[in-house]
């Protein structure tokens, strides 16, 4: 067991936590990323990446991120293989976090980069199928699906705004839900009923996805009424599970302030959480965009307002030399 110094102490990886990195290694501040379970984030999960911005051609996920990862160990970040289990805000700064390994990390400043997972089903072929024709982003996704048959699975607000989106997309949307009536916005509802080009499917459940994940991908699903318990097919090419994300902020409940939802509150416009020096960027604390070109935008305000803090931090240390060699 170790203990490593850093003025800035980055927890979780992805877009995020390696921007945090490259703004803050850059800045001198000697970086350290704890990358947790799963090192590169959700994109590492994804295939074809289209939309993020510098790339003509589609890119791979894990190929972005590895670009990523290697750019911030390049100019001076730490990357530390380990999952912090334990975090202490109480009494810093500089803030105290242990990691799995019993490693110690203390960090001048603290960057909370963990993230979130999309919810899923847990049926059968929805692992398999994953980056095959199904999908938890239809905003990452939808291109894909031009011209296309897809589901949507869900009757929140995620459901019903994907839904509305993949019509820029498809002319044929079904929005495949378990109840009889939508749980989302009703403003949303106003905009779904009134699109010609989504058929809600009332008191149904899918109880698997169906294709083959070498040849083709996704080709139907199975369905379950909820009401008679008649099963049933639907034939699509594209399915998107919405039924809403959950952000990793079990390590932080009760030592900072969340919203319903267990996403980090920060200051409006910033990172900045309510502890000085402490700091949240990307899908934490990010439950309506959630794109990798926010969270990395993200990463690189939390970095810059870090710098910021160990700034104004040393300023007020020297002040106060030298108040006490004047007295």
């Amino acid at each position: 067991m170790a203990t490593h110094h850093t003025k800035m102490l980055i927890i979780g990886s992805g877009p995020a936590g390696y921007s945090a990195a490259i703004y803050g290694a850059r800045a001198m501040l000697e970086p350290i990323v704890v990358q947790g379970i799963q090192p590169g984030g959700q994109l590492t999960i994804t295939t074809d990446v289209e939309n993020y911005p510098g790339f003509k051609d589609v890119v791979q996920g894990p190929w972005l991120m590895e670009q990523m990862q290697a750019q911030a160990e390049h100019v001076g970040t730490r990357m530390m293989w380990d999952t912090i289990v334990e975090v202490d805000l109480d009494s810093g700064p500089p803030y105290r976090a242990i990691g799995d390994s019993g490693d110690e990390y203390i960090g001048e400043t603290l960057v909370i980069c963990t993230g979130a997972q999309a919810k899923w089903l847990g049926i059968p072929g929805e692992q398999e199928l994953g980056g095959k024709g199904v999908s938890a982003c239809a905003t990452c996704d939808g291109f894909f699906y031009r011209g296309k048959k897809v589901a949507v699975i869900g009757g929140g607000n995620t459901a019903v705004e994907e839904a509305l989106y993949l019509t820029n997309h498809s002319d044929d949307v079904t929005l495949i839900h378990r109840r009889d009536e939508l749980r989302s916005e009703k403003i949303l509802q106003e905009r779904l009923f009134a699109s010609d080009k989504i058929t809600p499917l009332w008191n149904k459940t899918v109880k698997s996805f169906e294709g083959d994940p070498a040849d083709g991908g996704l080709t139907h699903l199975v369905l379950e009424d909820t009401v008679t318990g008649e099963i049933s097919t639907l034939e699509v090419d594209g399915a998107f599970v919405a039924i809403g994300h959950a952000p990793s902020t079990e390590l932080f409940k009760g030592k900072l302030a969340m919203d319903d939802g267990g996403y980090l509150d920060v200051e409006a416009g910033t990172p900045k959480t309510a502890i000085p020096g402490v700091f949240a960027a990307g899908d934490v604390t990010d439950h309506v965009y959630r794109q990798a070109v926010t969270a990395a935008g993200m990463g690189c305000m939390a970095a810059l307002d870090a710098e910021k803090f160990l700034a104004t931090m040393d300023f007020a240390a020297n002040e106060n030399s030298a108040t006490e060699a004047a007295e």
